[in-house]
């Protein structure tokens, strides 16, 4: 059976540096940082007391006050990026065939500030069990491609992916065989997370997994940089409408690139630390490339996983190393979180808009805050410091790994 060709026809994003798509972008080429310290709750007691919160997002915007109660943040965020790419897509809803049209999204870890408030309510009213009757829906990861399917009638496939930080490019990855072997026509795929709250900034700080640079938020996500301590969590959505190609053809649909392939693998090493070898992280590109048909020489720009984490980085350099040799040196590397911080399970997604309009636009945006060469890390690699730099980008790879070693790539394409 011939494999259908599946092209991106609709973006939508909800960041901590832009609540559209085009304010996502410009502020990406702008070498905008989105970290500052906490608003959402008193952190004054935290290791960590910054995050990249989304900015001037106030839900009743979107939904009314019934429905907002309903919902966790990170529902809300995929209802409203899942709008846009919709929208964005100019998918006619009334002849659209919804039991061909399906939603897979990605969240690692789904309602946990529903949960946490529920359970501090709980030991607050001294054992009585009173708690949200929406408690259990607003908290479950899967709700949130439950909801858009809702919303808009789809009846094809539907559920979530949970992979921790791979989550949604994982969905994304889900999404693409699904109409390749016809399962569907269009998917709406991507991922959102509300990660700032008390319990996962407690969590992560416990980790030792965060920056504690508090002292100068706007530059603590320093991706490759020798003084980098730590990652800075993120919150926000990424949405994609998938068609298989034949289908946008026939309604006429404008496409930014076709998603072309998309790889997975396992580090099978450690609960939270990469292989130090990055063994994962060079299958996992190697298995995308595979199964996008390309040769690593095609590739001109990849948005790397690069968290800003001491170990993270250095293994993913030398699994690029591995994977692309010589080549390596006529490409783009850069890494989005530097502006962003770290999404968790909606990272795949917000990054993958990111190379899907590297390829529209023909800039790569920078890795900003580097100041200081790390020796482990080759810096005759294009790095894309600091400044976002024009090239013609024809096919762009994005990366995604997460804690339990979960790794998934994905390709873009320049349509022809």
């Amino acid at each position: 059976m011939a494999r259908r060709r599946v092209v991106v026809t609709g973006i939508g994003a909800l960041t901590p540096i832009g609540n559209t798509r085009q304010a996502y972008w410009d502020a990406l080429v702008a070498g905008t940082s989105g970290a500052a310290p906490i608003t959402y709750f008193d952190a004054s007691k935290f290791k960590t007391q910054f995050a990249c919160e989304l900015k001037g997002f106030d839900p009743q915007d979107h939904f009314d006050r019934k429905e907002v109660r309903k919902m966790d943040r990170f529902t809300q965020y995929a209802l409203v990026a899942s709008d846009e790419a919709i929208q964005d897509a100019a998918l006619d809803l009334a002849v659209l065939d919804k039991s061909k049209a399906g939603v897979i999204w990605g969240s690692g870890i789904g309602g946990l500030e529903t949960f946490q408030n529920e359970v501090l309510n709980f030991a607050e009213g001294n054992g009585t069990p009173r708690f949200n009757p929406f408690f259990i829906p607003k908290m479950i990861a899967d709700i949130a491609p439950g909801m858009i399917s809702i919303k808009y009638g789809f009846r094809g496939p539907n559920f979530t992916t949970v992979s921790a930080c791979a989550s949604s490019a994982n969905a994304i990855i889900d999404a693409l065989n699904y109409i390749r072997l016809g399962y569907a026509d269009v998917m709406i795929t991507g991922g959102s997370e509300a990660g700032v709250a008390k319990a996962s900034i407690a969590g992560f700080n416990a980790l030792h997994a965060l920056s504690t640079r508090n002292d100068d938020p706007a530059t603590a996500s320093r991706p490759f940089d020798k003084n980098r301590d730590g990652f800075v969590m993120g919150e926000g959505a990424g949405a994609l409408v998938l068609e298989s190609l034949e289908h946008a053809q026939n309604r006429g649909a404008t496409i930014y690139a076709e998603l072309t392939g998309g790889g997975l693998s396992a580090d099978a090493y450690h609960i939270t630390a990469p292989h130090p070898e990055g063994l994962g992280a060079t299958s996992v590109m190697e298995n995308c490339l595979a199964d996008a048909g390309v040769n690593f020489t095609d590739i001109d720009a990849i948005n790397m996983h690069g968290t800003s984490t001491p170990l993270g980085d250095v293994a993913e350099t030398k699994a690029l190393k591995d994977v692309f040799g010589e080549h390596l040196y006529n490409m783009n590397i850069n890494s989005t979180k530097s502006m962003t911080g770290h999404l968790l399970g909606a990272a795949g997604a917000v990054e993958a808009i990111a190379s899907i309009l590297s390829i529209k636009h023909g800039v790569v945006p920078p890795t900003i805050n580097h100041k200081t060469a790390d020796e482990q890390i080759d810096e005759k690699i294009n790095f894309t410091f600091n400044k976002a730099q024009k090239r013609a980008v024809s096919m762009a790879m994005s990366n995604t790994f997460g804690f339990g070693g979960h790794n998934a790539c994905v390709l873009f394409a320049k349509m022809d």
